[in-house]
């Protein structure tokens, strides 16, 4: 497949009063054209920070970033912002976690969908029109009606439909899927899914999946990039992670998920929390949590063992061996 996108070590560092605090750290993965990369992981292990840290919008721009987020082979933390203003909506596009809090609560949603049509040059009737489509396309019922609507007049789903509109109005080649479906139900969240599913299929749209859902990884993703506490722990693809999970902790989250049988006893937990980042120190950052851990493990950086196909983790000591 055709590489879209690529992080190259890429760590995220936020300056506090006595120095930075360590959020992402070298991150290594690819994202290519038509497929869907979940990045799952508990609430605070740096998902959206990788998220927002391609998209150049991490918050008070007192960050640090060091690596490479190169995509269609440039380098987007060597852009001005006048350049990455050019690539944001129209190249890579980005579904933001609360919708309400995304949409502007004083405009129609339909004028709002128009804004971004109209970037591109449109006139306001060819952008209308495009924008009823949109909402049809995100099966908004009776899209023109829905177009006259402000924010708080639509249901969560109703605006994710939104949301998901407007990133599609300039058919972005890369599409940031933050936790598309969060506090939704469970019918929603399937329509939601389903229309992610066909802007890949129809447009060849990579999609960036962030969640910690793996119903829905599993149901839609090609493959899986795990992280806990800013590291990236273990990648491959969904068959290879969910027949053979070989990161300790990528093993608990599986043991973790809800059974089909009450036979198959308790769902386990993972003793311990993420560490803050204040809390971060030297070594494997899982090692407090990990019943595998040994000396080195709090001291040193785990390597990065190659279990065959594009199934890779870090640890230091390989599953068979432990």
């Amino acid at each position: 497949m055709e590489e879209l996108l690529r992080l190259e070590n890429l760590s995220v560092e936020y300056k506090v009063q006595d120095g930075y605090l360590s959020a992402v750290k070298d991150v290594n993965l690819t994202v290519n054209k038509g497929e869907v990369l979940a990045i799952v992981g508990e609430s605070g292990c740096g998902k959206s920070t990788i998220a927002h840290a391609i998209m150049r919008l991490l918050p008070l721009h007192n960050e640090r970033i060091t690596g490479g987020i190169v995509f269609e082979g440039q380098d987007l933390t060597k852009l001005s912002e006048k350049e990455i203003v050019g690539i944001r909506g129209h190249k890579i596009g980005m579904i933001f976690q609360n919708p309400l809090d995304s949409l502007n609560p004083v405009f129609k949603v339909g004028r709002q969908v128009e804004e971004a049509i109209l970037l591109d040059g449109k006139t306001k009737e060819i952008a209308a029109k495009e924008t009823e489509q949109l909402f049809a396309d995100v099966k908004m019922p009776d899209p023109e009606k829905q177009m006259e609507r402000y924010p708080y007049e639509l249901s969560g789903g109703m605006r994710q439909r939104v949301m998901i509109a407007m990133m599609l109005s300039r058919y972005p080649d890369l599409l940031i899927a933050d936790e598309p479906t969060t506090a939704l139900d469970v019918t929603i969240e399937a329509q939601i899914m389903d229309i992610l599913t066909k802007l890949k299929n129809e447009r060849n749209t990579a999609v960036l999946l962030i969640t910690h859902n793996f119903g829905i990884v599993a149901e839609t993703a090609d493959r899986i990039a795990v992280m806990y506490a800013g590291q990236l722990v273990e990648q491959g693809s969904v068959y290879e992670i969910f027949a053979n999970p070989s990161h300790p902790y990528t093993e608990r989250l599986m043991r973790a998920l809800p059974r089909q049988s009450k036979k198959q006893g308790r769902l386990e937990t993972i003793d311990g929390s993420v560490p803050r980042l204040t809390e971060i120190l030297p070594g494997c950052r899982f090692a407090n949590r990990c019943p595998y851990a040994k000396d080195i493990c709090k001291t040193q950086d785990p390597p990065l063992v190659d279990q065959g196909g594009t199934h890779s983790y870090s640890c230091h000591f390989r599953k068979e061996d432990r």
